[in-house]
């Protein structure tokens, strides 16, 4: 059975926008930026996933 898509929350999406324009390199194509925004989302859900993880060993730990 295959695994659902994870969907990424447009408030994700737009940090990670932000922080790929701030870190835009002169000569950067919009393609590149884009580029970048999606890994940074990727490493955000990863972060969140983690986090979820961690929070559930904890509550059965108590």
């Amino acid at each position: 059975m295959a695994k659902p898509k994870a969907t990424i929350s447009p408030e994700t999406q737009q940090d990670a926008m932000r922080v790929a324009k701030a870190t835009q390199k002169p000569g950067q194509t919009k393609a590149q930026t884009k580029l970048i925004a999606q890994g940074i989302e990727k490493g955000i859900a990863q972060y969140k996933k983690e986090q979820k993880v961690k929070a559930r060993e904890q509550d059965k730990a108590t």
